[in-house]
This record gives C-alpha cells, structure tokens and sequence, in this order.
C-alpha cells in the first residue's frame, strides 16, 4: 500500500509541477480602492487554494470542539453509570424479598 501511494504521490506531483510551468502568465487582480496585485496565474490560484482551506478549517472548528465536549460529557455520564450499576449489583435492592 505505501507503494502504490508514493507512486501516486508522484503522478500527483508531476501533474501539477507541469501545471505550474504552464501557468506562469502574469495576472492582475484587481482589489477595492484601487488596489492591485500582480503575478503569475499559479501563485494565485495556489494562494487562493490556501485561503480557502484555512477558511474551511476555521468554518469548521467551532463545530469540533462542541462534539469534543458533548463526547467528554457522555463518557464521563457513562463511567457515572457504570460505577453505580457495580455499587448497586451488591447491594440489596429495596424491592428484593429477603427470608428471615
């Protein structure tokens, strides 16, 4: 497996190492205010890629953390449960007929 996926790696690698030499047109993008930014195509693609995974990630961490702390209360619940159901096995329960 780790063959196949090194070999994969780099057909991957290849291909976008020949779309970056293909794409090094110069650009202009053009911002509010008059603001301008130029420079090849495939910086601002690869920069644009970039944003929008950092924003993906950001969009998605609030997200994360409340199933974090929803799983950690529910494991602690369970363990709750768990040490009660060990207590009361032992015990009598209050509804147990018991021979005197």
């Amino acid at each position: 497996m780790k063959i196949v996926s090194a070999i994969l790696g780099c057909i991957l690698f290849v291909l976008f190492f020949g779309f970056a030499l293909k794409n090094t047109d110069q650009v202009d993008l053009h911002f509010f205010l008059g603001y301008e930014l130029r420079g090849p195509l495939v910086l601002m693609l690869l920069a644009f890629f970039i944003a929008g995974a950092f924003l993906g990630i950001l969009a998605v961490t609030p997200t994360v953390f409340r199933h974090r702390r929803e799983s950690s209360q529910h494991k602690n619940t369970i363990q709750a449960l768990q040490s009660a159901a060990g207590t009361a096995a032992s015990a009598p329960q209050p509804d147990s007929v018991t021979p005197r």
